[in-house]
C-alpha cells in the first residue's frame, strides 16, 4: 500500500481515538504516527520537528512560529537544546497548540521525563486499547534493566533491528546506538491476556531515527 495512504489512515484512526482528548501534548505527540519528523540529537537533547515544515524552511519557505525557532533548527540542527530559541511545545505553553494545530510548526522534546514523551506514552496506550481492546500502561525508561527480557517491539525498522541485536547479546555500532531516541516499558493490565509463558513480564518498545535524521 502507498505510504501516504497508511499515514492518512493512521490520522483518521487517531482523530477518532483522540476526539474527546483536550491535552494538546497528546495531539502533537500523535502526529508521530502519521507525519515524518526531523530529529535533532546532541549532548542529551532529543528534539523532533515536523519534517515537511523543516524542508519547507530549508527551501526558503515563509517563516512560521513566533520565535523563528524552526529556521534556527534547520541551520543549527545539531546544536544543544539550550542554545536554540525553538518553538518548543511543553506543559507550560501547551494551550498555544490550539492556535496553530494545522501548521505543524511546534517542536517537542522527547527526553526522558519530559511532558511530550509522557504524552506519547498515553497515545500508545489509547492506540492499543482502541485497536486490540487490551488495556496497557506505557512509560518511558532510561534503559532496559533485564539482561534477558521476554518481548520487545520496535516502533520503526531501525529499532526492531537494534533491539533484536541487543537481545541476542550483540554489540551494535556506537553510531546506531546514538540514534536510539527513546525506550519504553509496556505492561498489560491483565496478565491473562498475555501468552502464558511470558505472562506478567514487561514488553519493551523503542523509537529511533534513521541515518538521515528522519523519524517515521
Amino acid at each position: 500500500m502507498p505510504p501516504l495512504f497508511i499515514d492518512q489512515l493512521a490520522q483518521i484512526i487517531l482523530r477518532n481515538i483522540l476526539e474527546s482528548v483536550d491535552d494538546a501534548l497528546e495531539l502533537r505527540a500523535a502526529e508521530l504516527f502519521y507525519r515524518e519528523q526531523k530529529a535533532s540529537l546532541q549532548e542529551g537533547a532529543v528534539m523532533l520537528a515536523d519534517l515537511e515544515i523543516v524542508e519547507m524552511h530549508a527551501a526558503g519557505g515563509a517563516n512560521v512560529g513566533a520565535s523563528g525557532g524552526l529556521e534556527q533548527l534547520i541551520t543549527e540542527a545539531q546544536a544543544p537544546l539550550q542554545t536554540l530559541e525553538l518553538d518548543v511545545l511543553d506543559s507550560g505553553n501547551a494551550q498555544l497548540y490550539w492556535t496553530r494545530d494545522e501548521r505543524h510548526d511546534f517542536v517537542i522534546s522527547m527526553n526522558h521525563g519530559r511532558a511530550a514523551l509522557a504524552a506519547f506514552c498515553r497515545v500508545l496506550e489509547r492506540w492499543m486499547l482502541h485497536l486490540s481492546g487490551v488495556s496497557v500502561t506505557v512509560k518511558s525508561v532510561p534503559r532496559i534493566e533485564e539482561a534477558r527480557w521476554a518481548w520487545h517491539i520496535g516502533l520503526d525498522a531501525q529499532s526492531t533491528a537494534l533491539l533484536n541485536e541487543l537481545w541476542r547479546g550483540e554489540k551494535p555500532e556506537p553510531d546506531r546506538l546514538a540514534r536510539l531516541l527513546a525506550l519504553f516499558r509496556l505492561d498489560f493490565a491483565d496478565a491473562a491476556e498475555m501468552r502464558a509463558d511470558i505472562a506478567g513480564r514487561p514488553v519493551y518498545l523503542a523509537l529511533s531515527m534513521g541515518e538521515d535524521g528522519w523519524c517515521a
